[in-house]
């Protein structure tokens, strides 16, 4: 066919993205520091740097970047399995618990099935759900800024295939107790999986939250998602892992992409696990800082909820955050902004931490 013979192909001939796609809100990352001047505030990393072991491990295992890694991360199960008392068959891993999460309900999930989960909380809820092509339900946090157990108790409906519990929550930092977990556990049907996200557990207080895994030995509809990316201080890696029974862990297997988690990951993970007094000493002088850093806001008039996570969450209307917003780019800090709700501080070191002190000295809720 000659040049002059081409077909002009129609404009509705072209491919389109599906409506669900076309449809989401895009994942907002918290911003990345532009300069050394900049206290990078806005994304629930930790501000040490990974832990020696794990940069050893990973240089050790750059050699081998040229292998595919166990895609069914054998190694890592297992040690993570011994770490928690369970069987390497009840551990699935994944690119950071948000890709666990993905698997979970593209596992569980048919189109049109829903999926409860509290509002304000973690953003790609809505995301993934609504990309499996699942109904999200959000449903609003109480006065207190936690989970409303009764209110998504009362919502489950014959769709509802997952509901997630994200203890402490992100990004007001409240956590969930026991006694009220197992309470809505034994509320909703047990052919329910009840996820139990705890992205921030090693900076939760003795306590505070529930005992996760002795609900998830009682009820064979809880699983426990965790990650490396927070107190591990492995982000940038991405790995993170479920806890459910050998059956949902085994499907999370099938529904994982092969090979996402890569080998320096794998050996990363280990060797923080490994290091974990170490990693407790970094954990124990965060949480420090964040009693520091509220009680002198309180001091200051600021109300807070007393937050379990690396962070800790200002609530304020439209004006409010806004001038908080503006004040805070001014002085060079980077902060997590949510409209309509608040603005999420991550606590860093302890100069970073003085800066937002000294900002927020001069301004008043």
């Amino acid at each position: 066919m000659t040049s002059d013979q081409l077909v002009a192909v129609p404009e509705t001939a072209l491919p389109t993205l599906r409506g669900a796609v076309t449809g989401l809100p895009s994942y907002v990352p918290g911003r990345r520091s532009a300069g050394a001047d900049i206290a990078a505030l806005a994304s629930n990393e930790s501000h040490y740097e990974p832990l020696p072991a794990a940069v050893a491990a990973v240089a050790h295992a750059a050699g081998t970047m040229n292998r595919y890694p166990d895609s069914a991360a054998v190694e890592l199960r297992e040690r993570i399995a011994r770490h928690l008392g369970v069987t390497a068959g009840e551990i699935a891993v994944g690119p950071g618990s948000v890709g666990v999460l993905q698997q979970i309900i593209t596992g569980l999930c048919d189109a049109g099935d829903e999926v409860i989960f509290a509002w304000r909380s973690f953003e790609a809820y809505p995301i993934l759900v609504e990309l499996a092509g699942a109904r999200p339900v959000p449903l609003p946090l109480d006065d207190a800024e936690g989970h409303d157990l009764d209110a998504m108790a009362a919502a489950v409906t014959d769709r509802t295939k997952v509901i997630l519990l994200c203890t402490p929550n992100n990004p007001t930092g409240v956590p969930i107790g026991h006694e009220r977990i197992e309470a809505f556990l034994q509320a909703v049907p047990s052919s329910v999986l009840v996820v139990i996200d705890e992205a921030y557990v090693e900076y939760a207080d003795a306590g505070s939250g529930p005992d996760s895994l002795a609900l998830y030995r009682r009820y064979p509809n809880v699983c426990i998602l965790r990650t490396f990316s927070k107190a591990y201080g492995l982000a940038g890696l991405r790995v993170g892992y479920a806890i459910a029974t050998q059956a949902i862990a085994e499907g999370l297997h099938r529904t994982a992409l092969p090979f996402a988690v890569s080998a320096l990951a794998q050996k990363a993970a280990i060797a923080s696990l490994d290091a974990g007094e170490e990693m407790a000493a970094r954990v124990a002088a965060v949480k420090l800082e964040r009693a520091r850093i509220a009680a002198e806001l309180e001091a200051h008039g600021w109300t807070l909820q007393p937050s379990q996570g690396n962070f800790l969450w200002i609530r304020a209307n439209e004006q409010l955050l806004a001038t908080l917003v503006d004040a805070f780019n001014t002085a060079g800090i980077m902060v997590r902004a949510y409209q309509g709700d608040g603005v999420r501080i991550t606590v860093a070191d302890p100069a970073s931490n003085n800066r937002v002190l000294r900002l927020l000295a001069t301004h008043t809720a």
